[in-house]
């Protein structure tokens, strides 16, 4: 059976932020953000290796690219705008799959406002029964895109929180959904990627900073399965794995993919999985590619492969 490439990439926090945004349509968060963006994050934050690393997605080819959320820094309405305008000379939206996290969400606005540009990205092409819309994303979630044997599944953790927190929630709604959609899709064959912002388990991240209803997920993937499960947030290389009533569930994590400098995180890079069908068992390997600051270039840091 022929091989399924995937690309995965994550908060790509693209900068620089635009004029006037700490005190236009002003929120007090939104303004504490700016500050924090030009006292530090401006330097961990590159565009010039964010535009590397989509160059190298591209070269690479792959059938297709999970952006796992964090497009934007403060939710300022021209960052959208220029998020769908870097999305769109990225790729076509029916080839990238996005969905949203704590920074696309960080402060309460209108749908029209913010999320709405990014909106192509976040459409299935499947029919889900049960779906949460919210004033912030009027797009259903979870969605689902069906690409060849495989099954993409956005789930959304984005909700606004008060200052000093960047916690994330699914709520009921799509917990429920998700069970029902992992449920169909094995049966009827599919390989089942999920696409979430936080890290989707308990003690992956500060509480501060967690899924707030990260068990509740695990017991859903315990019972029906998955056979990948991708997430950024923590702008870390991640590998967790646990078994489910079918088989091992992987869920891996990257870094930032915009990261030029950082002395707690590593620097950007994405990864590639190859997902197939041997023996009646879902196979997937992976490769690393990082950004290399010396060549100014991306090239492969590691491979492996998840049984």
């Amino acid at each position: 059976m022929s091989v399924f490439s995937l690309a995965h990439l994550s908060d790509l926090h693209l900068g620089p932020l635009p004029a006037g945004a700490a005190h236009r349509h002003f929120a007090f968060k939104r303004a504490i953000g700016v500050m924090n963006w030009r006292l530090r994050r401006h330097r961990v934050h590159s565009p010039a290796v964010a535009l590397a690393i989509a160059a190298d997605i591209v070269r690479s080819a792959p059938d297709h690219v999970a952006v796992t959320g964090d497009l934007v820094n403060v939710a300022a309405r021209a960052e959208f705008a220029a998020a769908a305008r870097w999305m769109k000379t990225f790729g076509a939206a029916d080839w990238i799959s996005f969905v949203p996290g704590n920074h696309d969400c960080y402060v309460r606005m209108a749908w029209e406002h913010g999320l709405s540009h990014l909106e192509p990205y976040m459409q299935g092409d499947m029919r889900v029964n049960l779906t949460q819309e919210t004033p912030q994303i009027l797009t259903p979630f979870p969605y689902v895109r069906l690409r060849r044997n495989v099954a993409l599944i956005g789930l959304s953790t984005g909700v606004p929180q008060p200052l000093h927190r960047a916690a994330g929630q699914l709520g009921g709604t799509q917990l429920n959904s998700l069970s029902q959609l992992l449920r169909d899709l094995r049966e009827r064959g599919y390989a089942r990627v999920v696409m979430i912002h936080h890290p989707p388990l308990p003690g992956l991240a500060q509480p501060r900073k967690a899924l707030i209803d990260s068990s509740l997920l695990r017991a859903v993937l315990e019972d029906q399965g998955a056979e990948l499960v991708l997430h950024g947030h923590n702008h870390q290389h991640m590998a967790n794995s646990f078994l489910s009533r079918f088989g091992v569930v992987h869920v891996l994590g990257v870094p930032s993919a915009s990261a030029a400098q950082n002395r707690r995180h590593p620097l950007a890079a994405w990864n590639l999985y190859r997902i197939q069908r041997q023996a009646g068992k879902w196979q997937i390997d992976v490769s690393i590619r990082g950004y290399d600051p010396a060549s100014r270039e991306v090239a492969p840091l590691a491979e492996f492969a998840l049984s």
